[in-house]
């Protein structure tokens, strides 16, 4: 026990030493600051915070689709999905706002300083520039008709193989729901 002491108040000892040793980092300037904070709108890094609103909503989507296949009437599961949705998307609608201005807030202490950090002012204002292009803005407003164009050809290629597939699939994990279920 004494020499776990003696350990751990000499491993504190060090990295005090090796953080005094270590030369102050220069606060960012304020323009440089601003560039981050541009670069951090422009990425929409507010998305992740949506992004993890989402995932668990998703995933309980899932989860009840997946149940219901299983445990409900065919007869009754439009209407228990459809339910169901509507209460996704209550849920989504009323806590988007305040995961928003969560991120909000905290994106300027965490993304902000972290680009900031890690970028000179130049490659910010080449980012920027990078993010703020036409022919970027261009390419995404394509992204939609590409997936939407490519879907089509691979679906049409491997449905016909993968949709049976899906549905044994899917009917073994419903199989395997309504035999775990059991009491």
């Amino acid at each position: 026990m004494f020499k776990s002491a003696i350990a751990v108040v000499v491993i504190a000892a060090s990295a005090a030493v090796a953080y005094a040793a270590e030369p102050a980092k220069a606060a960012p300037s304020a323009a440089k600051l601003e560039l981050a904070k541009r670069v951090a709108q422009l990425a929409h890094s507010d998305s992740v915070a949506h992004a993890m609103l989402l995932r668990p909503v998703a995933d309980a989507m899932q989860q009840a689709n997946a149940v219901l296949q299983g445990r409900v009437a065919a007869s009754k599961q439009d209407a228990a999905l459809k339910d169901i949705s509507a209460d996704a998307k209550k849920f989504v609608d009323e806590n988007s706002p305040i995961v928003q201005k969560s991120a909000e807030k905290f994106i300027p202490v965490t993304v902000v300083p972290l680009l900031a950090e890690r970028f000179t002012e130049d490659e910010l204002r080449q980012i920027i520039a990078m993010l703020e292009s036409p022919l970027k803005k261009k390419y995404e407003a394509l992204l939609p008709e590409m997936e939407k164009e490519l879907g089509q050809k691979v679906a049409s290629d491997v449905g016909p193989t993968i949709d049976p597939k899906l549905t044994d699939l899917k009917q073994r994990i419903g199989l395997r729901l309504r035999t775990a279920a059991m009491p």
